[in-house]
Protein backbone atom coordinates (compact mmCIF):
# COMPACT_ATOMS: atom_id res chain seq x y z
CA UNK A 1 0.00 0.00 0.00
CA UNK A 2 1.19 3.57 -0.69
CA UNK A 3 1.44 6.12 1.56
CA UNK A 4 0.85 10.03 0.63
CA UNK A 5 1.99 12.18 3.29
CA UNK A 6 -0.69 15.03 4.43
CA UNK A 7 2.11 18.41 4.92
CA UNK A 8 -0.75 20.88 5.87
CA UNK A 9 -1.50 18.27 8.51
CA UNK A 10 2.04 19.47 9.92
CA UNK A 11 2.16 21.81 13.34
CA UNK A 12 5.92 22.77 11.69
CA UNK A 13 5.77 26.12 9.63
CA UNK A 14 9.30 24.66 8.05
CA UNK A 15 7.77 22.75 4.82
CA UNK A 16 11.03 22.21 3.61
CA UNK A 17 12.03 20.56 6.30
CA UNK A 18 9.89 18.00 6.79
CA UNK A 19 9.78 17.41 2.72
CA UNK A 20 13.29 16.82 3.02
CA UNK A 21 12.78 14.55 6.25
CA UNK A 22 10.45 12.83 4.67
CA UNK A 23 12.18 12.47 1.03
CA UNK A 24 14.71 10.68 3.24
CA UNK A 25 11.89 8.37 4.49
CA UNK A 26 11.42 7.48 0.54
CA UNK A 27 7.41 8.18 0.91
CA UNK A 28 5.48 7.48 -2.08
CA UNK A 29 3.51 11.19 -2.46
CA UNK A 30 3.27 14.12 -0.77
CA UNK A 31 -0.54 15.15 -0.29
CA UNK A 32 -1.44 18.85 -0.44
CA UNK A 33 -5.45 19.87 0.29
CA UNK A 34 -6.76 22.97 -2.11
CA UNK A 35 -10.02 24.83 -1.07
CA UNK A 36 -11.63 26.89 -3.43
CA UNK A 37 -10.06 30.33 -3.34
CA UNK A 38 -6.35 28.79 -2.48
CA UNK A 39 -4.71 28.08 -5.71
CA UNK A 40 -2.26 30.32 -5.43
CA UNK A 41 -0.93 29.61 -2.51
CA UNK A 42 -1.26 25.96 -3.17
CA UNK A 43 0.69 26.49 -6.43
CA UNK A 44 3.89 28.07 -4.80
CA UNK A 45 4.02 25.58 -2.36
CA UNK A 46 4.15 22.91 -4.72
CA UNK A 47 6.01 24.67 -6.92
CA UNK A 48 8.93 25.40 -3.77
CA UNK A 49 8.52 21.30 -3.10
CA UNK A 50 9.26 20.19 -6.95
CA UNK A 51 12.45 22.65 -6.38
CA UNK A 52 13.74 20.35 -3.45
CA UNK A 53 12.50 17.27 -4.32
CA UNK A 54 11.07 14.23 -7.09
CA UNK A 55 8.29 13.12 -4.86
CA UNK A 56 4.87 12.22 -6.72
CA UNK A 57 2.50 15.04 -5.68
CA UNK A 58 -1.04 14.02 -4.79
CA UNK A 59 -3.40 17.03 -5.06
CA UNK A 60 -6.73 16.69 -3.43
CA UNK A 61 -8.93 19.81 -4.66
CA UNK A 62 -12.13 20.93 -2.84
CA UNK A 63 -14.42 23.48 -4.77
CA UNK A 64 -16.64 23.73 -7.83
CA UNK A 65 -14.61 24.94 -10.48
CA UNK A 66 -13.35 21.71 -11.28
CA UNK A 67 -12.02 22.62 -15.13
CA UNK A 68 -9.42 25.48 -13.69
CA UNK A 69 -8.02 22.37 -11.31
CA UNK A 70 -7.77 20.68 -14.34
CA UNK A 71 -5.63 23.48 -15.69
CA UNK A 72 -3.47 23.83 -12.63
CA UNK A 73 -2.63 20.19 -12.00
CA UNK A 74 -1.80 20.17 -15.60
CA UNK A 75 0.36 22.97 -15.56
CA UNK A 76 1.93 22.27 -11.97
CA UNK A 77 2.44 18.58 -13.49
CA UNK A 78 1.20 16.67 -9.94
CA UNK A 79 0.66 12.66 -10.34
CA UNK A 80 -2.39 12.75 -8.82
CA UNK A 81 -5.68 14.89 -8.99
CA UNK A 82 -9.05 14.37 -6.57
CA UNK A 83 -12.07 16.07 -6.97
CA UNK A 84 -14.29 16.34 -4.02
CA UNK A 85 -17.67 15.14 -5.01
CA UNK A 86 -20.10 16.66 -2.91
CA UNK A 87 -18.36 20.32 -3.55
CA UNK A 88 -19.38 19.84 -7.78
CA UNK A 89 -21.78 21.18 -9.87
CA UNK A 90 -24.69 17.85 -10.82
CA UNK A 91 -23.09 17.91 -14.64
CA UNK A 92 -19.42 17.21 -15.00
CA UNK A 93 -16.60 16.44 -17.20
CA UNK A 94 -14.31 15.19 -16.99
CA UNK A 95 -11.55 14.96 -19.78
CA UNK A 96 -9.72 12.04 -20.70
CA UNK A 97 -6.62 14.09 -22.19
CA UNK A 98 -4.16 14.46 -19.24
CA UNK A 99 -1.24 13.39 -17.63
CA UNK A 100 -2.34 12.57 -14.21
CA UNK A 101 -4.37 10.43 -12.69
CA UNK A 102 -7.38 11.42 -11.71
CA UNK A 103 -10.13 10.00 -8.71
CA UNK A 104 -12.99 11.09 -7.11
CA UNK A 105 -13.20 11.79 -3.61
CA UNK A 106 -16.31 11.12 -1.63
CA UNK A 107 -17.59 11.46 2.27
CA UNK A 108 -18.97 8.89 4.62
CA UNK A 109 -22.78 10.10 4.04
CA UNK A 110 -22.46 9.78 0.45
CA UNK A 111 -23.72 6.64 -1.35
CA UNK A 112 -21.26 4.53 -3.16
CA UNK A 113 -23.50 4.57 -6.18
CA UNK A 114 -22.42 8.22 -7.14
CA UNK A 115 -19.26 6.21 -8.86
CA UNK A 116 -21.72 4.60 -11.33
CA UNK A 117 -21.82 7.37 -14.01
CA UNK A 118 -17.96 8.40 -13.48
CA UNK A 119 -16.32 4.57 -13.14
CA UNK A 120 -14.81 4.38 -16.40
CA UNK A 121 -13.65 8.05 -16.79
CA UNK A 122 -11.48 8.38 -12.95
CA UNK A 123 -8.28 5.81 -12.23
CA UNK A 124 -9.26 5.91 -8.46
CA UNK A 125 -12.11 6.42 -5.93
CA UNK A 126 -10.52 8.34 -2.38
CA UNK A 127 -12.71 7.07 0.71
CA UNK A 128 -12.51 10.13 2.96
CA UNK A 129 -13.17 8.32 6.67
CA UNK A 130 -13.10 12.09 8.02
CA UNK A 131 -13.85 15.84 7.11
CA UNK A 132 -12.14 16.76 4.21
CA UNK A 133 -8.82 19.34 4.50
CA UNK A 134 -9.62 18.94 8.71
CA UNK A 135 -6.54 16.65 10.20
CA UNK A 136 -6.57 14.91 13.19
CA UNK A 137 -10.35 13.42 13.03
CA UNK A 138 -11.38 9.51 14.08
CA UNK A 139 -11.78 7.19 11.70
CA UNK A 140 -14.58 5.67 11.95
CA UNK A 141 -15.15 1.64 11.95
CA UNK A 142 -18.13 1.73 9.62
CA UNK A 143 -15.58 2.45 7.10
CA UNK A 144 -13.99 -0.85 7.25
CA UNK A 145 -17.44 -2.02 5.60
CA UNK A 146 -17.92 0.71 3.19
CA UNK A 147 -14.67 -0.09 2.09
CA UNK A 148 -15.62 -4.04 1.44
CA UNK A 149 -18.78 -2.94 -0.63
CA UNK A 150 -16.89 -0.15 -2.54
CA UNK A 151 -14.26 -3.21 -3.27
CA UNK A 152 -17.34 -5.69 -4.46
CA UNK A 153 -19.41 -2.90 -6.60
CA UNK A 154 -16.56 -1.53 -8.37
CA UNK A 155 -13.65 -4.18 -8.54
CA UNK A 156 -11.63 -2.63 -11.13
CA UNK A 157 -11.80 0.68 -9.17
CA UNK A 158 -8.50 1.06 -7.32
CA UNK A 159 -9.61 2.49 -3.66
CA UNK A 160 -7.88 4.90 -1.82
CA UNK A 161 -8.58 6.59 1.84
CA UNK A 162 -7.62 9.73 3.87
CA UNK A 163 -8.65 10.14 7.45
CA UNK A 164 -7.61 9.16 11.22
CA UNK A 165 -5.04 6.66 9.44
CA UNK A 166 -2.60 5.21 12.76
CA UNK A 167 -0.71 1.82 12.26
CA UNK A 168 -3.50 -0.83 13.36
CA UNK A 169 -6.22 1.22 11.01
CA UNK A 170 -3.04 1.06 8.11
CA UNK A 171 -2.75 -2.49 8.91
CA UNK A 172 -6.37 -3.33 8.16
CA UNK A 173 -6.83 -1.29 5.09
CA UNK A 174 -3.36 -3.30 3.63
CA UNK A 175 -5.69 -6.46 4.30
CA UNK A 176 -8.49 -5.15 3.01
CA UNK A 177 -6.71 -4.12 -0.08
CA UNK A 178 -6.33 -0.17 -0.06
CA UNK A 179 -4.05 0.85 -2.79
CA UNK A 180 -3.38 3.90 -0.97
CA UNK A 181 -3.60 5.78 2.23
CA UNK A 182 -3.09 9.47 3.11
CA UNK A 183 -2.07 9.94 6.40
CA UNK A 184 -2.09 13.07 8.38
CA UNK A 185 -1.36 13.99 12.09
CA UNK A 186 0.09 10.84 12.81
CA UNK A 187 2.83 10.75 10.51
CA UNK A 188 3.56 14.25 9.84
CA UNK A 189 3.35 15.27 13.86
CA UNK A 190 4.59 12.25 15.12
CA UNK A 191 7.82 12.57 17.55
CA UNK A 192 9.96 10.14 15.02
CA UNK A 193 8.48 10.16 11.70
CA UNK A 194 11.12 7.23 10.56
CA UNK A 195 8.99 4.96 12.76
CA UNK A 196 5.36 6.02 12.13
CA UNK A 197 6.00 5.29 8.03
CA UNK A 198 7.57 2.43 8.75
CA UNK A 199 4.71 1.40 11.05
CA UNK A 200 2.22 2.71 8.04
CA UNK A 201 3.58 0.53 5.96
CA UNK A 202 4.33 -2.63 8.14
CA UNK A 203 2.82 -2.63 11.61
CA UNK A 204 0.97 -5.75 12.43
CA UNK A 205 -0.37 -5.68 15.38
CA UNK A 206 -3.29 -3.71 17.74
CA UNK A 207 -6.47 -4.41 19.66
CA UNK A 208 -8.50 -1.43 19.28
CA UNK A 209 -10.30 -3.13 16.18
CA UNK A 210 -12.44 -6.68 16.59
CA UNK A 211 -12.27 -9.01 13.57
CA UNK A 212 -15.91 -8.44 13.45
CA UNK A 213 -15.01 -4.99 12.63
CA UNK A 214 -13.56 -5.50 9.00
CA UNK A 215 -14.50 -9.59 8.36
CA UNK A 216 -15.83 -10.30 4.97
CA UNK A 217 -19.13 -11.60 5.61
CA UNK A 218 -20.26 -15.29 5.20
CA UNK A 219 -23.06 -14.65 2.93
CA UNK A 220 -20.14 -13.14 0.43
CA UNK A 221 -18.37 -16.36 0.68
CA UNK A 222 -18.53 -20.04 -0.63
CA UNK A 223 -20.85 -21.81 1.57
CA UNK A 224 -22.18 -25.00 1.16
CA UNK A 225 -23.68 -27.86 3.21
CA UNK A 226 -21.79 -31.30 3.24
CA UNK A 227 -25.50 -33.22 3.67
CA UNK A 228 -26.95 -31.46 0.58
CA UNK A 229 -23.95 -31.30 -2.28
CA UNK A 230 -21.89 -33.27 -4.67
CA UNK A 231 -17.88 -33.20 -5.31
CA UNK A 232 -18.65 -31.55 -8.55
CA UNK A 233 -20.11 -28.80 -6.43
CA UNK A 234 -17.37 -27.84 -4.32
CA UNK A 235 -15.13 -28.19 -6.98
CA UNK A 236 -16.73 -25.89 -9.43
CA UNK A 237 -17.95 -23.12 -6.57
CA UNK A 238 -13.98 -22.98 -5.47
CA UNK A 239 -13.12 -22.29 -9.27
CA UNK A 240 -15.79 -19.29 -9.34
CA UNK A 241 -14.73 -17.97 -6.42
CA UNK A 242 -11.35 -18.17 -6.90
CA UNK A 243 -10.68 -18.06 -3.16
CA UNK A 244 -8.69 -21.18 -2.76
CA UNK A 245 -11.48 -22.41 -0.66
CA UNK A 246 -15.00 -23.33 0.18
CA UNK A 247 -16.60 -22.97 3.63
CA UNK A 248 -19.50 -25.78 5.23
CA UNK A 249 -22.09 -25.33 7.32
CA UNK A 250 -24.64 -27.56 8.46
CA UNK A 251 -27.54 -27.05 11.19
CA UNK A 252 -26.75 -23.22 11.18
CA UNK A 253 -23.13 -24.21 12.86
CA UNK A 254 -19.56 -23.91 11.12
CA UNK A 255 -18.45 -27.30 9.87
CA UNK A 256 -14.97 -27.04 8.07
CA UNK A 257 -13.37 -26.46 4.95
CA UNK A 258 -12.19 -27.22 1.97
CA UNK A 259 -9.20 -25.79 0.60
CA UNK A 260 -7.29 -25.99 -2.24
CA UNK A 261 -4.84 -28.46 -0.32
CA UNK A 262 -7.72 -30.37 1.01
CA UNK A 263 -9.14 -30.74 -2.67
CA UNK A 264 -5.83 -32.09 -3.39
CA UNK A 265 -5.72 -34.81 -0.74
CA UNK A 266 -9.01 -35.83 -1.16
CA UNK A 267 -8.34 -36.57 -4.73
CA UNK A 268 -5.15 -38.43 -4.24
CA UNK A 269 -6.60 -40.81 -2.03
CA UNK A 270 -9.05 -42.03 -4.16
CA UNK A 271 -6.76 -41.56 -7.51
CA UNK A 272 -7.64 -44.97 -8.78
CA UNK A 273 -11.57 -44.97 -7.70
CA UNK A 274 -12.14 -41.48 -8.09
CA UNK A 275 -16.17 -41.93 -8.31
CA UNK A 276 -16.03 -43.12 -4.54
CA UNK A 277 -15.13 -39.97 -3.73
CA UNK A 278 -17.49 -38.32 -1.27
CA UNK A 279 -17.74 -34.58 -0.09
CA UNK A 280 -17.02 -34.98 3.37
CA UNK A 281 -13.17 -36.95 2.52
CA UNK A 282 -12.77 -33.62 1.42
CA UNK A 283 -13.50 -31.45 4.15
CA UNK A 284 -11.01 -30.71 7.21
CA UNK A 285 -13.12 -30.71 10.41
CA UNK A 286 -10.26 -28.99 12.57
CA UNK A 287 -9.40 -25.98 10.87
CA UNK A 288 -7.90 -23.26 12.33
CA UNK A 289 -10.20 -20.02 12.99
CA UNK A 290 -10.82 -17.12 15.11
CA UNK A 291 -13.79 -15.52 16.70
CA UNK A 292 -15.25 -12.93 15.66
CA UNK A 293 -14.34 -10.77 18.81
CA UNK A 294 -10.97 -11.40 18.74
CA UNK A 295 -8.75 -8.71 18.35
CA UNK A 296 -6.76 -7.95 15.38
CA UNK A 297 -3.34 -8.77 18.07
CA UNK A 298 -5.42 -12.04 19.09
CA UNK A 299 -5.85 -12.69 15.90
CA UNK A 300 -1.60 -12.12 14.74
CA UNK A 301 -0.37 -14.38 17.72
CA UNK A 302 -2.37 -17.26 16.69
CA UNK A 303 -1.18 -16.59 13.25
CA UNK A 304 2.28 -16.94 14.37
CA UNK A 305 1.79 -19.95 16.62
CA UNK A 306 2.25 -22.16 12.75
CA UNK A 307 4.95 -22.47 11.25
CA UNK A 308 3.04 -22.31 7.45
CA UNK A 309 1.33 -19.58 5.58
CA UNK A 310 -1.87 -19.11 6.59
CA UNK A 311 -4.05 -17.56 3.77
CA UNK A 312 -7.31 -17.47 5.25
CA UNK A 313 -8.95 -17.75 8.74
CA UNK A 314 -12.81 -18.53 9.28
CA UNK A 315 -14.43 -16.15 11.65
CA UNK A 316 -16.86 -18.11 13.79
CA UNK A 317 -19.23 -16.43 16.78
CA UNK A 318 -18.78 -17.81 20.50
CA UNK A 319 -22.01 -20.24 19.39
CA UNK A 320 -20.37 -21.68 16.53
CA UNK A 321 -21.78 -20.17 13.80
CA UNK A 322 -19.92 -19.01 11.11
CA UNK A 323 -19.62 -15.13 10.28
CA UNK A 324 -17.46 -14.72 7.61
CA UNK A 325 -13.21 -15.01 7.17
CA UNK A 326 -10.62 -12.76 6.99
CA UNK A 327 -8.34 -12.99 4.14
CA UNK A 328 -4.52 -12.48 3.90
CA UNK A 329 -4.18 -12.76 0.64
CA UNK A 330 -4.70 -8.98 -0.36
CA UNK A 331 -1.72 -8.13 2.55
CA UNK A 332 0.69 -10.67 0.56
CA UNK A 333 0.42 -9.17 -2.62
CA UNK A 334 1.01 -5.70 -1.08
CA UNK A 335 3.92 -6.46 0.72
CA UNK A 336 5.51 -9.42 -1.35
Amino acid sequence: MKISASLYSSNLQDLPSLVHELDALQLDFFHLDCFEGQEQKVSRDIRAIQQISNTPIDLHVIGANYSSFFDMAQDLGVSQLTLQYENLPEHISLTADRLYNLGLAIVNDTSLEVLDKVKDSIDYVLLMTTTPGKSGGKFEKTSFDRIRKCKQMYPNLPIYVDGGINAEVSFILRLLGVRQAVSGSFLVNHQNIAKALADLRFHQQGSAYQIKDFLLEARHLPVLNPSTCAVKDVILTMDECKLGFVLFEEGGSFVGICSNADLRKGILKYLDSPNDMKVRDMINYHPIVIQDESTTDEMLSLVKRYDFPILFLPVVGQDGVLKGAVLFNELIKGEG
